[in-house]
C-alpha cells in the first residue's frame, strides 16, 4: 500500500511554496554538478527542468548560462514565482509521472524531485526519460543511497522521500538506453546528495 505521505507531496508544495521561497538556499551548493551536467548538454542546448519548483537556483543558473529552459512542476503556486522571474522561458504545470511533451530535449534534469516518488513512479519514470531524449542528451537526478524509504519534515508535515538500489537503477538506466557517466552517493561536497550523471547512447 501506498504511503499516505507520497500522495500529498504536491499538495503540500502548493500550500508551502512561500516558505519554500523563504527557505530554500541559493548558494548553489549543486554548482560542480550542475557545470558536469551542462558539459554533457554542450551549448546551445534545450533542457527540461522536471520538478522544477520555482526555478531558483538552479533554472535560474541555467538559464543565466543562456539555455533554453523548459520547467515542470505540479504546483502552480511554485511555476507562478518561476513565471515571474523568467517570463521568457516556458513553465508548465504538469505531474512529471505522465509526462508526453512530444519533443526531446538536450538535457533533463530532476534534482530534488524524483526522490520524492514513490519506488514504483521511480520504476516507470526511466520511460518518460528515454521518450524526452535523444542520443547524446545528458539525464541528471539525485536519489537516496540505497533502497527504501525516508520521511522527512517540511513546515510541519511529513515529507516523502524513496529510493531503489543503485543497481536497480543502473539496470534501469541501461535498460532505457542511458550509459552513466558518474555515480557519488551521499557526495560531501555536495551536501550528502546523491547525484547520477548519464547520457543516453542508444
Amino acid at each position: 500500500m501506498e504511503h499516505p505521505a507520497a500522495q500529498q507531496i504536491l499538495n503540500l508544495y502548493q500550500r508551502h511554496a512561500d516558505a519554500f521561497v523563504r527557505l530554500r538556499s541559493r548558494a548553489l551548493f549543486e554548482k560542480s554538478w550542475l557545470d558536469k551536467f551542462l558539459a554533457t548538454v554542450g551549448k546551445p542546448g534545450r533542457i527540461l527542468d522536471m520538478g522544477c519548483g520555482t526555478g531558483d537556483p538552479i533554472a535560474a543558473y541555467f538559464i543565466a548560462g543562456g539555455y533554453a529552459l523548459t520547467g515542470v512542476d505540479g504546483s502552480e503556486a511554485m511555476l507562478a514565482y518561476a513565471r515571474a522571474q523568467f517570463p521568457a522561458q516556458r513553465w508548465l504545470q504538469q505531474d512529471m509521472r505522465g509526462l508526453a511533451l512530444g519533443e526531446t530535449f538536450d538535457g533533463l534534469i530532476a534534482w530534488d524531485s524524483f526522490f520524492h516518488l514513490t519506488q514504483a513512479d521511480q520504476r516507470a519514470m526511466f520511460a518518460v526519460f528515454a521518450r524526452h531524449s535523444h542520443p547524446g542528451s545528458a539525464l541528471m537526478f539525485t536519489s537516496g543511497p540505497g533502497d527504501g524509504i525516508a520521511m522527512g519534515e517540511f513546515e510541519g508535515e511529513p515529507l516523502f522521500h524513496a529510493s531503489l538500489a543503485p543497481e536497480a537503477y543502473r539496470a534501469l538506466l541501461a535498460e532505457h538506453g542511458f550509459t552513466v557517466l558518474e555515480m557519488c552517493a551521499e557526495d560531501p561536497q555536495c551536501g550528502g546528495h546523491t547525484v547520477w550523471l548519464a547520457q543516453k547512447t542508444a
